[in-house]
């Protein structure tokens, strides 16, 4: 296989937040994208911060989630519930981790 036909621009994938302790709290299911793949600096910034710097997880992490157009939500002004930022870390690095996402579609 050829390095070029593992390239591809970026995609949207919708992310659902639905565990019984989500649902119950917030009423439904709580929903989020991110792009199906990083940029190098953006991998690395959230692959090299300690697991004691909440602070800059949370802020690398504020960068990857996005609308389903696209757009950058969070930040200083707009933040989410510790509770619910909490699971949303864990799913953005859950998809990070996950490459069989990114090559299976074409």
């Amino acid at each position: 296989m050829k390095l070029a036909e593992l390239a591809a621009a970026p995609k949207l994938i919708q992310i659902t937040i639905d565990d019984a302790d989500t649902v119950e709290a917030y009423g439904e299911p709580v929903e989020f994208w991110v792009y199906d793949r990083q940029d190098m600096d953006t991998f690395m910034k959230l692959a090299n911060v300690g697991e004691n710097n909440m602070g800059e997880i949370i802020k690398v992490v504020n960068s990857m989630v996005r609308t389903e157009d696209g757009e950058c939500f969070l930040g200083e002004d707009k933040v989410l519930p510790m509770d619910l930022m909490l699971k949303v870390i864990e799913e953005v690095v859950s998809q990070l981790g996950n490459p069989q996402r990114q090559t299976l579609e074409a």
